[in-house]
């Protein structure tokens, strides 16, 4: 995987369009300076955790003692069950139902940008290739950018294109992300079944 593609799928997972209308909705009662504010702390926070468990996955597996195959096993279930709540949205949003009040650091930073889709991925490429840490962080911050500039034009970008043009495009991100879990899902078998059969061979 290179770091275009890992930056890509990360996108994917962070669903910047998916969650215009909920922060919008989230956000509304703010006063337009403090909006900018706590988008800002909460994107921080997000990328705080996802590095967090990019360079310290690694490390958990061991403790745990979870095999790599396993890992890409759940991950892959976990985007694909993200992908169909993207192509098939619940009337309460991909997340459940929104708390009142200011937001902080839930539901915005986790689990809407660093959601459990998300932490499975960076911890998947950071305990598969440990090596490329340094590229996947890259990666993960080319995400991460592009995600926070699609969030700070949120007002604009619901106003240009409007809600049926983001859910047509949360939908197809949606089923992008299902192809890319099933891939996951089927390298995850293959390699438990090639690492079962390797030293029965």
């Amino acid at each position: 995987m290179t770091v275009a593609s890992a930056a890509l799928l990360l996108f994917l997972i962070l669903d910047p369009l998916g969650n215009i209308p909920v922060f919008l909705s989230m956000l509304r009662r703010l006063p337009p300076q403090r909006q900018r504010i706590v988008l800002a702390r909460e994107m921080l926070i997000a990328l705080a955790v996802l590095m967090l468990f990019l360079w310290g996955g690694k490390y958990a597996l061991e403790l745990m003692r979870l095999r790599q195959e396993s890992v890409s096993i759940a991950g892959g279930i976990i985007l694909f069950l993200i992908g169909i709540r993207m192509i098939f949205p619940s009337p309460q949003g991909l997340m459940g139902e929104i708390p009142d009040g200011e937001p902080f650091i839930v539901p915005m930073a986790i689990p809407l940008v660093a959601g459990p889709s998300g932490m499975a991925a960076v911890m998947l490429m950071g305990s598969t290739e440990p090596d490329r840490l340094g590229e996947w962080s890259l990666a993960l911050l080319i995400a991460w950018g592009a995600t926070a500039a699609i969030l700070f034009s949120s007002t604009w970008l619901y106003k240009l294109l409007g809600i049926r043009a983001l859910t047509a495009l949360e939908r197809l991100m949606g089923m992008l992300l299902v192809a890319i879990s099933v891939q996951m899902l089927l390298d995850g078998i293959a390699g438990y079944f090639t690492s079962v059969a390797g030293p029965a061979g």
